[in-house]
Order: structure tokens, then C-alpha cells, then sequence
């Protein structure tokens, strides 16, 4: 049971079950921290990542004090592939911090690697932008609005930024990645930033020079992407923080000896009797379903999953 990430400055890759990941984030002013929060998880088994990008508003010590909390609560739900009650829980958490301004835009997205599934959901950020291999295509990843076949009827406000709202209800959708499929996100610096004719770049601009840069190994894309940005207008990219994620499916099939599962299972076991404790630190329970708790030890739980629900994928 993993967590890595902060509001620090970083450039770094990680590697997880079935996803690689790259992370650029830059402070403004050269803090040590900064606005921006990013997150990466993994189960005890390995099988479910889970990333967070987040843009709160303000900056400094009392981000760094957020971005913390965000930790905490990443931790909790480590092992929960089901990514509402998370999502749910962020709205509240920042709802009771918005009497002192805090608020956020972010992206929430959970890999299932059993089944190369991934959940992604969009509380005001701008839209992620997804790569598929086959076609070598760039495109927005989700849908402008909620108008579209798989949309629940919601009576109140929905996917606003956290803390606006604590009633607010949040969408998830889901796709299939393929080997080689990428999705890229990213906070607004880069869609305020302009043209060369001072134009501001907006989603369509991004996504505009994403399909410029042509065929890019997913490492070099950050840096390309960025360069090319900052080199269009002289304040591009130097009025905000600036982050950028790209994630990757890489194909890889997990493989675990019996011992390795078997010390998942014991520090698991070890959390949960830490746990009896009161004032200590809740457990991060599982959900309760097949596909999480039996494909932990017979995979073929986790690609019937997958077969069960790939008529909810969007491909």
C-alpha cells in the first residue's frame, strides 16, 4: 500500500500495476510548494492505481497543510476500487474548508490492471486528453457536458470544483486502455497561457498542439509539450503553478509469488489490529466484491469482472 506525490517541485516517473506514470509540477515563484497537488496510489496487490490532480486555490504553507489531509484520505481508500466514496469524501473535506477560501478543480482517475479499466472523474478541471495507440490519435477524454448516453438524470449541481458545494454530485466514467494508450492532464497554466498573436490557448489549444507534436515517446511528451507552450508568448507558463500527468498503459501482466501475496495480506492484517485503537488510523478496508477481494488470488475473478462491465466502457 503505496502513496506518492505532494505539492513539491518534481519531475520524476513511477511505475505502477499495469501503468506507467511521469509527473512535471513547478511552483510559482520557485516555493517550495505550490497550488497543485498530485497523487499516485497502489493497492496492496498492485492492481489498483489511483491518481490525483488537483489545482487549490492559493498557495505555500497552507496548500502544503491540504495537500497533506489529501494524503491521509489517499491512503484510506488505497484499496477501494470503487473511486465515489473517495470523490465524495474530497467535496467534503474541502466544503469544510472553504470558509477559509479553499477550494479546487481536479481529476480523479483509478486503473484497475486486471481488466486495463479506468475510471476517470472531472470535478471542474480541464478535461483530460486521451492518446490512443491504434489510431496514434490525440483527443479530449469525457464529454462537455453530461447530455450523453450514459449520463444519470441529476436533480442538483454537478462536477463543480470541490468545496463549492457540499451536495455536489460527481460523474464517473469509464474506458478501456490498450497497450500504449496514454492520458495525458494538466492544471490551467496551460490553457491560459497564448498564442503568438496573445490569443489565450484555451482546451482546443492544448489539444491543438498536442497533435502538432507528432509521434513522441510518452517520456518526452511533458518536456515537448511544455517547451512548445512557453515558447509562443514571453509570460507563458510563469504566472502559476504548472503541472502536468501522463500516464501510460503499459501491458504488463503483475505476477506475485504466494509469499508476496501473503505479506500483502499480513501488513494488511497488521494495519487492521493497529487499527483497534481508537485514536489511530482507520483502516483501508477493500471493497467487497469479487473482482477486488477473490481477484486479489485468482485473477480470473478480475477478467470476468471485465467482461461483465465492458458494455459500460467507453472506447
Amino acid at each position: 500500500m503505496e502513496v506518492w506525490g505532494g505539492s513539491q517541485l518534481t519531475a520524476r516517473g513511477v511505475a505502477f500495476g499495469g501503468l506507467d506514470v511521469w509527473v512535471y509540477s513547478k511552483p510559482y515563484d520557485d516555493a517550495q510548494h505550490g497550488g497543485d497537488v498530485y497523487y499516485a496510489s497502489s493497492c496492496a496487490t498492485g492492481r489498483i492505481a489511483r491518481l490525483l490532480l488537483a489545482d487549490v486555490a492559493g498557495h505555500g504553507s497552507s496548500v502544503a497543510s491540504t495537500a497533506a489531509d489529501l494524503r491521509t484520505l489517499m491512503r484510506r481508500f488505497v484499496n477501494r476500487l470503487d473511486q465515489s466514496e473517495f470523490v465524495r469524501f474530497l467535496n467534503q473535506q474541502f466544503t469544510e474548508l472553504s470558509k477559509d477560501g479553499a477550494f479546487a478543480t481536479a481529476v480523479v482517475v483509478t486503473f484497475f490492471e486486471p481488466s486495463r479499466r479506468m475510471t476517470v472523474c472531472n470535478a471542474g478541471h480541464p478535461r483530460p486528453i486521451l492518446y490512443r495507440a491504434a489510431s496514434q490519435s490525440w483527443d479530449f477524454l469525457g464529454h462537455p457536458d453530461t447530455k450523453h448516453a450514459n449520463a444519470r438524470i441529476r436533480s442538483g449541481p454537478t462536477n463543480l470544483p470541490l468545496g463549492l458545494l457540499k451536495l455536489s454530485e460527481y460523474d464517473h466514467f469509464d474506458i478501456e486502455l490498450e497497450p500504449g494508450d496514454c492520458v495525458l492532464t494538466y492544471t490551467d497554466a496551460l490553457m491560459e497561457s497564448n498564442d503568438p498573436s496573445g490569443e489565450m490557448l484555451g482546451e482546443d489549444g492544448v489539444l491543438r498542439i498536442l497533435r502538432l507534436l507528432g509521434e513522441l515517446d510518452p517520456e518526452d511528451v511533458i518536456k515537448k509539450l511544455l517547451t512548445e507552450i512557453a515558447e509562443r508568448y514571453p509570460q507563458n507558463l510563469t504566472d502559476d503553478d504548472v503541472t502536468v500527468l501522463v500516464l501510460r498503459s503499459n501491458g504488463r501482466k503483475l505476477q506475485y509469488t504466494v509469499g508476496e501475496k501473503l505479506g500483502a495480506l499480513g501488513r494488511f492484517a497488521g494495519a487492521f489490529l493497529r487499527a483497534l485503537n481508537p485514536r489511530a488510523e482507520r483502516p483501508p478496508f477493500p471493497d467487497l466484491n469479487l473482482a477486488n477481494l477473490g481477484g486479489a488470488i485468482i485473477p480470473a475473478l478480475g477478467r470476468r469482472w471485465r467482461a461483465k462491465s465492458s458494455h459500460h466502457s467507453q472506447r
